[in-house]
């Protein structure tokens, strides 16, 4: 059997083995690529142009744009490409890129989703502090905190998982590199190489989910005595898309990991693996857009904003 240093490549799970469903998945991922494209692209550069968006809120959704936009296109494009040319290769590399990248973004994306609830609190619940807490440049701090918690997370699992020695094949039963379907293939113990990086990666997801519903708590706890019915509306307009999306990302990312070993299939893995990976970027420009109206007036001004730069220049 191959080892770690004998592998080149290794096999993807296709999603067909007819021509015609090959295409069919192809055409189904593109549509799904190019809306999320199409939705975090147009959230990007509404943040970017219009200046009433200038805001902590905004500027964090941004950073979320830029994350779903970078974690569809390490999985999608090369799905899509194996299924137009009808194969199944990754190269060693490119299989080591895809894992970090994604434990990358993942890890980045709960820290931001965590950092937004703290600043949906300091916005409902402690208004006057707002701008002292949540000046530009802490909030630039606690984006790149986000980024580098991401980072950190990525390396420790791309190095612990990618230097196991590798005996069981190079087929991976999923349609990207996925760290559980690598450990498979691996013939040395592996739990206990990873548990220490488990630990720490549960014991963060832990201390930022705590955190998101002592946050939420806090927040509803006030909102529901509001007096003004406006004022509701408005703190739940805010809070609810953000809800949503960590809603998502939760239970998508916890049916993938710790659904029961007796409902686990090729089938059924291949299929969770597209909700959590592939649905959530091209859904999360929806969710936020559909009760946020600042931000709808910004997308649909864009246009006449990009006229206006061009008769200028």
């Amino acid at each position: 059997m191959p080892n770690s240093s004998s592998v080149s490549e290794f096999l993807l799970l296709a999603f067909a083995d007819t021509r015609e469903l090959q295409l069919l998945h192809f055409a189904l991922f593109l549509a799904i690529y190019l809306a999320a494209l199409l939705g975090n692209g147009l959230i990007l550069t509404a943040v970017a142009c219009d200046h009433r968006l200038h805001t902590p809120m905004y500027f964090f959704l941004l950073n979320l744009a830029l994350l779903d936009l970078g974690s569809i296109s390490i999985t999608v494009p090369k799905a899509m490409a194996n299924s137009l040319w009808d194969t199944k290769a990754i190269s060693y590399a490119g299989c080591v890129a895809q894992v970090f990248f994604l434990f990358f973004i993942a890890s980045a994306e709960y820290s931001l989703l965590t950092i937004m609830a703290f600043d949906r609190y300091i916005a409902i619940c402690k208004p006057l502090h707002y701008g002292s807490l949540l000046g530009s440049r802490a909030c630039a701090q606690m984006a790149a905190a986000a980024w580098g918690s991401g980072f950190l997370n990525a390396v420790l699992h791309t190095a612990n998982t990618f230097s196991l020695p590798l005996c069981q094949g190079n087929a991976v039963d999923q349609f990207f590199c996925e760290i559980p379907q690598i450990l498979k293939l691996s013939c040395s113990d592996v739990y206990l190489r990873e548990a220490g990086v488990v630990v720490f990666s549960v014991s963060v997801l832990f201390g930022c989910s705590v955190f998101i519903v002592i946050s939420y708590i806090q927040i509803f706890r006030l909102v529901l005595r509001m007096p003004s019915e406006q004022g509701r509306h408005k703190a739940f307009s805010t809070c609810l898309p953000h809800l949503a999306v960590v809603s998502l990302m939760v239970s998508t990312g916890m049916f993938a990991y710790l659904k029961p070993p007796s409902i686990s299939s090729p089938s059924m893995d291949l299929v969770v693996a597209v909700l959590y990976s592939v649905v959530p970027p091209a859904v999360n420009p929806v969710i936020y857009s559909m009760r946020n109206q600042e931000l709808r007036d910004a997308v649909r001004t864009l246009p006449e904003y990009t006229n206006f730069q061009h008769i200028r220049l």
